[in-house]
């Protein structure tokens, strides 16, 4: 029987494993169960792949990527790996070609979405075939307290009970210790021994700045710091992705929208061709990039504030999965603050408990004047992480300053709108009284009587509109869910009686990083000899029309890093070129002769 390190080299083209893998995979090898919480990029689809194939049997994967199933399977395959995969795409004699193979043992890997195990004609054929493992990919969904909650998740339990000898390994890249906690105690893993790597990504840069014209300053983010890069830009609604995809198109930049109002064939196209071309822009709702395993995804933008901090980390972890740099960048302002405010009133009291946790965590991240990365590891548990130095608030800290009397003025205003009127307004009406602007409203509703009004002269009109974002996110303001008027909260009395400090965050809109670091692609450049660059150029062009020939994505046949390493080593024999990294058995058989060739056209 082979073992995990021979897999790992001969298949996979590794010579070691990354930090933690090892220790999982013996683990799993010797029929333990377990629970693996490991970033996006850190290498998790290994932790059950090299089990599958080691064991006796074939690895069952349960997975919620439907539509990317054919991908994982592509690249199982071009690996030499017996991977199939049975979901609602597939028609009747496909499934049924499939199920031959798992029953034949022709399979070492069978991927199923978790709805078909609801199905007693999936539970009995698993029962026919030999399992190796059962792994439970993307276990976030599980946990209703996170952030991609799925029913079906919920009947993965019972495998345990009719396999109770087949080993089972749960992974994520997204959970807090509550969310944890959930997974094991719904998936019946709490004796299973709990695998917990580092949520860091190093590479990636966070930066988040204040909204002022959201189009471009998305527009100067991608002509100055990746122009000709692929990334994603999410939006919250249907119509700003739409908006947002043409809005590019027309500034001469390749990008297509995906959301669910799609029909699915558009969105399997677009998706299709994220994943095969290089530099194309997808400007997506949520629904797009769960399991993405696109390596080259150079950056990840956010026109609308998401939900959650996990929402926030599994979305921003797309970017940069091979290691090299990569830029997370988000527009915020004070209508995100406000919609999500009204979002979070609606539902039930539990929902509304939930949601208002999750935005309070968000809003923290986006208001913090400490290392983002900091307060990102700490929200996963991951405690006394130093400054990282790779985010904005560390390379241009942020002021704070004692906004306790504009704080006061703020709520004074509101209140005195709500005595002496019985009226409430938004934060523009508000916002004109602080400033003393006689506006066609103001002078409608009497408000230049008001004893507040002009008092706010000393700020102007975007510093009083990042006031109401800050009172908004600390909790001294609050939004009514139907018209988004402002209204005091049970802490506003505080402040107004001067019996609590109100520290706010000087908002400056900084320069872009481009100015002060080289771009990603420079970056990535770099990494190579100036006499490889061409000879990388000219293998990438190989590796596309490969792809192309193949019908599959180019990181399929090779990744960036293993034809860096080709660039930079130029081997000369096909046992030279067993030796770099990513080229397993399969691979050296299928494009060795091919890779050698435009080696040898290069001298």
């Amino acid at each position: 029987m082979d073992t995990p390190t021979d897999v790992l080299h001969r298949v996979f083209g590794y010579d070691s494993f990354r930090a933690g893998q090892q220790e999982i995979i013996e683990h799993v090898v010797a029929g333990g169960d377990a629970l693996v919480l490991m970033p996006t990029g850190g290498g998790k689809s290994l932790c059950y792949q090299i089990p599958a194939l080691v064991r006796r049997g074939v690895g069952v994967v349960i997975s919620p990527l439907i539509a990317l199933m054919q991908d994982q399977v592509d690249a199982l395959r071009a690996l030499g790996v017996r991977a199939g995969f049975l979901n609602s795409t597939q028609d009747f004699d496909e499934r049924q070609l499939v199920e031959s193979e798992f029953l034949a043992g022709e399979l070492d890997l069978l991927y199923l979405a978790p709805e078909r195990l609801r199905l007693d004609a999936t539970l009995r054929l698993l029962a026919k075939g030999e399992i190796s493992v059962f792994a439970i990919d993307e276990a976030h969904c599980v946990a209703q307290w996170g952030h991609d909650f799925r029913p079906d998740y919920l009947e993965l339990s019972t495998l345990h009970e009719r396999w109770p000898d087949v080993p089972r390994i749960a992974l994520t890249a997204t959970a807090t210790p509550a969310t944890h906690a959930e997974i094991s105690s719904r998936l019946g893993l709490s004796e299973a021994r709990h695998f917990v790597a580092s949520f860091d990504r190093p590479n990636i840069h966070y930066r988040i700045t204040p909204k002022s014209e959201p189009k471009r300053q998305l527009l100067e983010f991608l002509r100055t710091e990746h122009p000709g890069d692929s990334g994603i830009v999410y939006c919250l609604s249907r119509s700003s992705v739409e908006k947002i995809a043409e809005f590019l198109v027309d500034n001469g930049i390749a990008a297509v929208p995906y959301h669910a109002g799609l029909d699915a064939r558009t969105r399997a196209a677009h998706q299709s061709r994220f994943l095969r071309e290089d530099g194309l822009i997808v400007v997506a709702t949520i629904a797009f990039g769960m399991g993405i395993d696109k390596p080259d995804v150079r950056f990840v933008a956010h026109l609308d504030l998401p939900k959650s901090v996990e929402g926030y980390y599994q979305e921003t972890g797309r970017a940069g999965r091979d290691g090299l740099p990569a830029t997370v960048w988000m527009a915020y302002g004070l209508q995100d603050v406000v919609q999500h405010r009204r979002m979070a009133m609606e539902g039930d009291e539990a929902h509304r408990r939930r949601q208002a946790v999750h935005l309070d965590s968000m809003l923290a991240l986006c208001e913090t004047v400490g290392c983002r990365r900091v307060m990102l590891l700490d929200y996963f548990g991951q405690k006394g992480a130093e400054p990282c130095g790779n985010c904005d608030t560390c390379q241009s800290p942020p002021e704070s300053w004692d906004g306790t009397v504009p704080a006061q003025k703020m709520l004074s205003t509101v209140l005195r709108l709500a005595r002496e009127r019985r009226q409430k307004f938004g934060v523009g009406q508000v916002v004109d009284i602080l400033l003393g602007k006689k506006t066609a409203k103001v002078l409608q509703h009497g408000h230049e009587t008001l004893t507040v009004f002009g008092v706010g002269a000393d700020l102007g009109n975007a510093e009083w509109h990042g006031v109401a974002r800050q009172l908004l996110a600390q909790g001294l303001l609050a939004v009514e869910s139907d018209y988004g008027a402002l209204v005091l909260t049970d802490d506003s009395a505080s402040v107004l009686r001067g019996q609590r400090e109100v520290l706010l965050r000087r908002d400056t809109l900084r320069p872009t990083r481009a100015k002060v670091a080289a771009s990603s692609k420079a970056q990535a450049a770099a990494e190579l000899p100036a006499e490889a660059a061409p000879l990388f150029e000219r293998l990438r062009s190989w590796r596309g029309a490969t792809a192309k020939e193949q019908g599959v994505p180019a990181y399929v046949i090779f990744h960036d890093a293993t034809l860096r390493e080709i660039a930079t080593t130029r081997p000369s024999s096909l046992s030279e070129l067993s030796r770099i990294n990513g080229v397993g058995e399969n691979k050296l058989a299928k494009y060795g002769e091919s890779l050698l060739e435009v080696l040898q056209n290069d001298t």
